[in-house]
């Protein structure tokens, strides 16, 4: 750990990045002025608590302040080009992230997992695998916990497992995991990350302070694109795949094969698992290959992932009325999550479409028209919110119906109206969801209740009524908050 001690340290942004940083470093002995260019009454009630611990907290900050700085922190909801960092850099103060505080302070290894798409399922199975050979872990990092939160607490673990973004990997600068995994890449981020190789170079950061004796595992088709661009990888390097049965472990007709020396042959069989789809055996496989490094035996494991499920609003089913099923897959915030789940939908026995699709949100300067052959095997109709809602419909209505509607709640309500025994209600919108909720979590949830609303007053009964009238749309899911 470094000293501290009369160091002046600037943070900015104060999500809870930015505020388990300037806790941990004023607990350090640190001078911490903490900033943020937004203020309201969440970031006020964060400001007095800061303050009461001594760290100085400017808010609707468009400036920095005159003070000479040792170190910036910066949180990673804060793009590179923003003014302020722009500031910092012509000031010459040098920058890192909270994932390289964490990093650098941490007492423990770590493994590390990222991707467009899986890092949370993948990163919550792998702790449980972690459990079940008696290694002790605890998951930080893009879920939602700050490792600054968990720093004191790593001298007893024997790793932290955390989920790695491509805004966490732009600040690091020696960050290293013992244990690197990249799960897939597909365009995502396109209004922060200037293109789609730039994005995948971040992607790839997760490994370039790797050594030798460090593990690289990387989904095969990540891995060729990676090469595409003249990427490195300095470790050790283990290949896992839904398509190609090169890699070295692959799915075949539902098994998940090995072809590695000492552990070939069929490792598991994905109907046993309480998750599915190619995406969710790919996450599992990039799982057990964690596993194999640590040499956890494979029954083990097997018995952790039988029990596994996938957190909430990853095609997570909330309710089944008169047959039909409502899937929450909120965090689906980019085409190819929306592909992913999809593909995991079981048609109907003579093949014919019977997924109710709704899409739409925040554009992140993403491409929709590739979705658009699979929406014509999948889907009978889509229900488009938000303010990409223009684009999505442009882009799949000559391959399926397509319906605008002002908000969550009467989308899911046409399409309950319209749904037949055997159908599914897919909430999947291959968007951000910053323009009309807080976040995904948020989503998700408005749409868990008017599911729950629908059930209970008999809605989908074609007789019953206006099933709008079971549900306020101003109080469910109208919110200006945005998150950090």
């Amino acid at each position: 750990m470094a000293d501290w001690k009369e160091k002046k340290v600037l943070v900015l942004g104060l999500g809870k990045s930015g505020v388990a940083a300037s806790s941990y470093l004023a607990d350090r002995g640190a001078t911490v002025c903490a900033i943020d260019s937004q203020s309201n009454a969440d970031l006020e009630r964060v400001s007095h608590d800061l303050e009461s611990r001594g760290i100085e907290v400017r808010l609707g900050a468009n400036a920095l302040p005159d003070s000479a700085f040792d170190l910036a922190v910066v949180s990673p909801g804060v793009p590179l080009d923003a003014p302020l960092m722009q500031k910092m850099a012509e000031r010459k103060i040098p920058v890192i992230g909270e994932l390289e505080l964490g990093f650098q302070e941490s007492k423990c290894l770590n493994i590390a997992i990222t991707g467009t798409n899986g890092k949370t399922t993948t990163t919550h199975l792998i702790k449980d695998i972690l459990a079940s050979g008696q290694r002790n872990t605890e998951i930080a990092g893009n879920v939602g916990v700050p490792i600054s939160s968990l720093i004191k607490s790593t001298k007893g673990l024997d790793f932290l497992t955390l989920e790695v973004s491509s805004f966490q990997l732009e600040t690091i600068r020696y960050f290293r995991p013992a244990i690197g995994v990249l799960l897939n890449l597909a365009s995502d981020h396109q209004d922060r990350h200037e293109s789609y190789d730039e994005y995948c170079r971040i992607k790839a950061r997760l490994f370039e302070n790797q050594l030798s004796h460090d593990w690289a595992i990387i989904q095969s088709e990540a891995l060729a694109k990676l090469r595409s661009l003249g990427v490195k990888i300095p470790g050790k390097v283990i290949t896992f795949s839904a398509e190609s049965r090169q890699a070295d472990v692959f799915l075949d007709r539902g098994l998940l094969i090995s072809r590695m020396d000492g552990w070939a042959g069929p490792l598991l069989n994905l109907a046993d698992c309480r998750v599915s789809g190619p995406h969710n055996a790919e996450n599992i496989m990039a799982a057990l290959l964690v596993g194999r490094v640590l040499r956890i035996p494979l029954e083990a494991m097997k018995a952790a992932v039988h029990s596994f499920s996938a957190p909430p609003h990853r095609c997570e089913q909330v309710g089944e009325i008169n047959g039909v099923r409502f899937i929450n897959d909120s965090k689906a915030t980019n085409p190819h999550a929306t592909v992913q789940a999809l593909r995991s939908m079981k048609a109907e026995r003579n093949g014919e479409p019977n997924v109710w699709l709704i899409a739409g949100g925040d554009d992140k300067g993403l491409q929709f028209h590739d979705l658009g052959p699979l929406i014509s095997q999948k889907v009978k109709g889509a229900f488009l919110i938000g303010k990409a809602r223009e684009q999505l419909s442009a882009a799949w209505s000559l391959f399926a119906p397509c319906q605008y509607c002002d908000d969550l709640v009467q989308a899911v309500t046409e399409a309950a109206r319209k749904a037949l025994p055997s159908d599914v209600v897919l909430l999947s919108p291959a968007c951000s969801s910053l323009d009309m909720f807080r976040n995904y979590e948020h989503r998700g949830e408005v749409f868990r209740k008017v599911v729950n609303q629908l059930s209970a007053t008999g809605a989908l009964d074609k007789h019953a009524g206006s099933a709008s009238n079971a549900v306020n749309p101003e109080t469910d899911n109208r919110s200006s908050a945005k998150a950090s």
